[in-house]
């Protein structure tokens, strides 16, 4: 066995082992309630500083994006290249099964035929056959005045309706302001907006797209967006698991 392989082994048992100490309940409870839900402490600090370090090694990313030259906000990402650094390759495939049932129920609620199938493999593997190749992890930075608009990550005609931000930078220390933010649209109402707080570690569960709201006559389908307030101070860093390949 190769150093790698018993890397991303042990990484994959870890992943495992924090993300079913999670409370799923509740978790699942927060998501059909608001459409979000937040993992305390799903990371060390450890792990946040090891993950954040990679942003200048180019050879981990296959792409790098200037929000400001696209109207995307100010700020900029890089999206990683296969293979994905062992632990984010394990929470990708650890988090999509129980994420996959929630996904499979809402798409019930809103009468799309759409299923996931419980393997992530198995999913890429329908991204890949509708030409969906590339990988769509992402590790963004934001300094002084940076922002991320509102939008959602869809990336192709085949999207996994959540997705997973996990903060790297602790608030107060290594930034001020730069809230993660969540918008909902339902029909016939003005927007809901949603501040997400979080500390370096933590994890918000949150809808890409769309997801279903009781409402007085069964349930409807809402639309939602997020993005990231103004940093006011200092330097954040985020990674993002979207389970999702892209075009």
């Amino acid at each position: 066995m190769t150093i790698h392989s018993q890397n991303t082994r042990r990484a994959s048992r870890s992943a495992e082992s924090r993300v079913a100490a999670q409370d799923w309940r509740a978790l699942v409870s927060d998501l059909n309630t608001h459409g979000c839900a937040v993992m305390l402490g799903l990371l060390s600090a450890e792990e946040c500083a090891g993950i954040a370090a990679l942003y200048p090694q180019e050879e981990h990313f296959r792409s790098h994006v200037i929000m400001a030259r696209h109207g995307f906000g100010k700020g900029e990402y890089r999206y990683f290249k296969y293979p994905l650094p062992d632990l984010i390759e394990g929470l990708r495939t650890t988090l999509y099964p129980r994420l996959a049932t929630v996904a499979n129920d809402w798409n019930e609620k809103m009468g799309t035929a759409l299923r996931y199938p419980a393997d992530h493999a198995a999913f890429l593997k329908r991204c890949h056959d509708e030409g969906q190749t590339k990988p769509t992890p992402l590790l963004l930075q934001y300094g002084p005045g940076d922002f991320n608009c509102l939008h959602q990550d869809l990336y192709g005609a085949l999207a996994f309706p959540l997705q997973v931000a996990i903060l790297l930078s602790e608030p107060g220390e290594d930034f001020e302001g730069g809230e993660f933010v969540l918008t909902e649209q339902r029909p016939r109402m003005q927007s809901r907006a949603e501040v997400v707080p979080l500390k370096r570690g933590d994890a918000v569960i949150f809808a890409v797209h769309n997801r279903p709201v009781q409402g007085t006559k069964g349930y409807c389908r809402v639309n939602l967006r997020h993005g990231v307030s103004r940093l006011r101070s200092g330097r954040r860093h985020t990674v993002g698991i979207i389970f999702h390949d892209a075009k």
